[in-house]
């Protein structure tokens, strides 16, 4: 039997993945965060370890029955850290060939079903990659956020919501249902003390409140309203650079949209989409409803040299639903949703 095994390492989880060729689950394991930048390279190790290891004892397989592995890695950003990361894998003890990538590629594998185009994360924080068609050619931008003008995940979000309250108070800008309802949240008696309290450290702004900025602007709030739009626009922005690296502008493809933020308002999604298709008017919005860590089986499939089909992406999606159901103790985040992709109406 042909097991193939994925790893998805991200920013606050790690989730590695074991299928046979036909796409039936037979392993997972979890983990704590991967992302080397925030818990260096032991801890990547650590977090593969321990996931790894969970997953093949449910498969009841050696790390030498893995035919292939693919492993999408948060934070890997630049060739200079190839063999970092590829060192921290070694570690398992895989003899099978294997596939390493930005964990936004992922997307790309899970989420299209032609397994290639652009994938927009937008979850605490944000990022952009793409592949063409042959998986020669991969366009990104830099990850580095607020740095590097790419600033559109919830953090960011409740920074932008941050700087209105502050130009409300001081007549800067208009006034905003924002002020109490972020004021009540973060616990200050007013909007001057909360706006000592953040400068001083005693109340901190941070991705959590972001659904709150939803909620007033989905109440008709205008400031509120165009910070989802500004949003929006950089999202699109983040597409529309790795669009022209690819130059896909005449292309028709899909840009698969990762993360909790899509989650908030059908205005963040048209933004963005107008604002993509001003310059490729034939991409395809379409949303990620299976787990990342299928593209990364799907990713040590096609590096041991099988075929993937949008049949084996279904059942391994759907495998790994009943799998989870039916062998690990119930976690609402951890249901995996039906299909392989859904386009967005």
């Amino acid at each position: 039997m042909n097991a193939f095994l994925g790893a998805d390492i991200g920013g606050t989880k790690t989730h590695v993945l074991i299928a046979t060729a036909t796409g039936q689950v037979i392993g997972f394991g979890e983990a704590g965060p991967g992302n080397h930048e925030t818990v260096g390279y032991e801890g990547l190790v650590a977090a593969l370890q321990t996931a790894t290891a969970q997953a093949l004892t449910q498969a009841g397989l050696k790390p030498t029955q893995i035919a292939g592995a693919g492993f999408g890695v948060a934070g890997y950003d630049w060739p200079s850290e190839e063999t970092a990361t590829l060192a921290a894998i070694s570690t398992l003890g895989l003899p099978a060939p294997l596939a390493v990538v930005n964990d936004t590629i992922l997307g790309l594998l899970a989420g299209s079903a032609e397994g290639w185009g652009v994938a927009v994360v937008s979850g605490t924080g944000c990022n952009c990659w793409g592949w063409d068609q042959s998986r020669q050619r991969i366009g990104h931008v830099t990850g580095g956020g607020w740095l590097f003008g790419e600033a559109a995940g919830a953090s960011e979000l409740v920074f932008k919501a941050v700087q209105v309250l502050a130009h409300e108070w001081t007549r800067r800008g208009p006034a905003t249902a924002l002020t109490p309802v972020l004021t009540r949240a973060w616990g200050a008696t007013s909007l001057p003390d909360l706006l000592e309290g953040l400068m001083d450290g005693r109340y901190r702004a941070d991705a959590a409140a972001a659904p709150l900025i939803f909620q007033v602007a989905a109440a008709g709030d205008p400031v509120a309203v165009d910070l989802i739009h500004w949003a929006g626009r950089e999202l699109g922005e983040l597409a529309v650079a790795v669009i022209r690296q690819l130059e896909f502008e005449p292309l028709a493809f899909d840009v698969v949209l990762m993360g909790s933020m899509y989650n908030g308002s059908p205005l963040l999604i048209e933004t963005m989409r107008q604002t993509i298709h001003a310059v490729a008017p034939g991409a395809r919005l379409v949303r990620l409803a299976a787990p990342p860590v299928v593209g990364a089986v799907l990713l040590g499939m096609e590096r041991a040299g099988q075929q993937l089909t949008p049949a084996c992406r279904k059942i391994l999606t759907d495998s790994l639903g009943q799998f989870q159901e039916s062998v690990l103790p119930p976690a609402p985040d951890r249901k995996a949703k039906e299909s392989g992709f859904t386009p967005v109406l």
